[in-house]
């Protein structure tokens, strides 16, 4: 895991790299890499890789970047993990490959050299990377089909820069006016929607997406998979396929544990009592000791919403090295500045990932894996059943064009007395499941925004933002209601808000977070289990991947992680959907008050 950062003057006029500028991007990501740190600069002054390091596989000097490709010339800056390099690297070297060293790094450069842009569909990890080709002065760069890794690029018509951080980017010369899709998108959304920024002049690299930069033009993305193509090949068992149909998928689960353990430096894992954590506690427990730890916050201490005891429970079963970690009040008030220094876009989400990340690398931890992508891979959001029933009941509405929008604007004289102001808009936008799937995770509705941002800006943004037409093809060919709300969840809340905010959280404390549940490999190995309720799944799931769990666990009703920032922002406050909004308020004015330029 690392940052990495470059420039090439791609246009005859652009002026040569400077070198100073790309060491200021690089260095505004020292936390990324605290292991080491390296720059390449070509001869002819054109272009120029930087890279932060943390040592994880091959901590030698072997693995240190940018790499070169002795036989062909080649350069790459890489940011992630190959779990599969391996057996990659056996194959290599029987065809003949010389590869001199134990890194996954390696691995890609001689990938590329071999098999160019195929290569991508061979890798099973989270990566962002760019590969300089010298014999063509072409710069490749690539990206995981989920988007675990960052990778964002700003293009002036003549030079192109690159980083695995926003932030990062702003320490250079880029483009910093507002970008109106960027601002309305985090106030409808929590989060800012891919591939949009707050800055006109940076743009997200597609997940699953490559980009090439050769002859002086910067090619379109393309896409080489996604969570939806991986969704279209899932298989369906009923009856008796059943049984049978879980054991497949608990073997992917245990296969997919089993790939995250890669590395050369000790695996953790974040343990909550949720069943996501808690199977991949059990999984991960069976190849050894193991070391886990809990957050948990003095505000519920002994309530509801204190998981610490029934965590340690887990980890006693398991047998695991475990340490609770428990935070107040004033623990984020300490924090705050530097959370938010270290947040690269704005989230009203990952204070819990920022203080469990940082209790992780207390511990002496630079591995941990997480259960991000449980709730999505197996249908245990309360939006699996209540996305297509909105849907299912509100269909009429959808046929009808603009009756929806009509209901909406003779409600708005009564929009005071609706307990939210999502009722307004029910027959505008939950007649189809990307609608209504916006009504279940929007913070703000599109008609809303004009009222908490400029008028002017809200709208260009909207138009910008295009969102049920890109709902829609979120879901595009998928055969159930299931697989879509998987779709969607996936590609909305999880890669725009939970991953991003693993990232940046994890990495302010130089952690590698890791996802089993959101790989590809295990993704189609799924089953659609139609005969099973969205409530049974997991459970279900759950059980067959770890049988061992003590019932509390396995018949725990999903209650979602709390925590307290609501308290802590406004002492005795209720939780409510108003206290969401107010701190997205808070966010939005100190992201768009800040500095925009080193």
């Amino acid at each position: 895991m690392c940052g990495i950062a470059g420039i090439l003057a791609y246009a005859p006029g652009a002026p040569n790299v400077d070198a100073e500028e790309l060491l200021r991007i690089r260095e505004r990501m020292v936390a990324r890499g605290p292991d080491g740190a390296g720059l390449w600069l070509s001869d002819d002054q054109r272009v120029a890789l930087a890279h932060r390091r943390l040592s994880i596989i091959e901590l030698s000097a072997a693995g240190a970047q940018p790499m070169l490709d002795p036989e062909t010339g080649n350069q790459i800056v890489f940011n992630g993990e190959i779990y599969n390099h391996a057996r990659l690297r056996e194959e290599l070297q029987r065809e003949g490959v010389v590869v001199r060293s134990h890194s996954d790094t390696e691995v890609l450069l001689k990938l590329y050299a071999r098999h160019g842009a195929a290569m991508l569909g061979r890798l099973r990890g989270m990566f962002a990377f760019a590969i300089w080709d010298a014999s063509r002065r072409s710069l490749f760069m690539a990206r995981d089909a989920f988007g675990i890794k960052p990778l964002y690029v700003a293009d002036d018509g003549r030079s192109l820069r690159f980083a695995s951080q926003v932030k990062a980017l702003l320490a250079g010369q880029v483009d910093t006016r507002p970008e109106p899709a960027g601002h309305a998108g985090f106030l409808l959304w929590g989060s800012v929607p891919e591939p949009y920024t707050l800055y006109r002049g940076i743009r997200a690299l597609p997940p699953g997406h490559w980009l090439q930069v050769v002859d002086g033009r910067v090619g379109e993305p393309i896409c080489f998979d996604s969570p939806r193509q991986a969704l279209r090949d899932v298989g369906q068992a009923t009856g008796a396929d059943v049984n049978e149909a879980l054991q497949r998928i608990a073997a992917a689960v245990d296969d997919s544990v089993a790939a995250h353990m890669v590395a050369d430096v000790e695996v953790g894992v974040f343990l909550s009592a949720g069943l996501d954590s808690t199977m991949l506690a059990a999984a991960a427990a069976h190849r050894g000791t193991l070391q886990t730890l809990t957050l948990g916050f003095e505000e519920y201490a002994g309530g509801p919403f204190d998981e610490a005891a029934l965590a340690a429970d887990v980890a006693g079963t398991l047998k695991t090295r475990h340490q609770l970690h428990r935070i107040a009040a004033a623990d984020f008030a300490a924090d705050r500045e530097a959370l938010l220094d270290a947040m690269d876009q704005p989230s009203i989400d990952g204070i819990n990932t920022w203080f469990v990340a940082k209790a992780a690398a207390r511990q002496g931890l630079k591995v941990v894996l997480s259960g991000i992508g449980g709730d999505e891979l197996f249908g245990s959001y309360p939006s699996f059943a209540q996305v297509p029933r909105l849907a299912h009941h509100l269909r009429g509405f959808a046929s009808v064009p603009r009756l929806g929008q009509a209901m909406r604007l003779g409600l708005a004289p009564f929009a005071r007395l609706l307990p939210s102001p999502k009722y307004a808009g029910l027959a505008e936008y939950g007649g189809t499941l990307g609608g209504a799937y916006l009504l279940r995770r929007s913070l703000h509705m599109p008609w809303e925004l004009a009222s908490v941002m400029d008028r002017d800006m809200a709208a260009e943004g909207l138009r910008a933002l295009d969102t049920q037409h890109r709902l829609a093809d979120s879901i595009d060919g998928l055969r159930s209601p299931r697989l879509a709300v998987s779709a969607l969840e996936m590609q909305w809340y999880m890669r725009n808000q939970l991953l991003r905010d693993a990232d940046w959280a994890g990495m302010a404390h130089s952690l590698e977070i890791r996802v089993p549940f959101v790989d590809t490999t295990l993704l189609r190995g799924l089953v659609e289990l139609p005969e099973l309720s969205a409530a049974q799944e997991k459970r279900t799931v759950a059980r067959a991947v770890a049988p061992e769990l003590p019932e509390a666990v396995l018949n725990r009703p999903k209650t979602g992680f709390a925590v307290p920032i609501h308290q802590w922002l406004n002492p005795g406050a209720a939780m409510t959907a108003g206290n969401h909004r107010g701190w997205a308020r808070q966010l939005y004015q100190r992201f768009t008050r800040e500095p925009v330029a080193a």
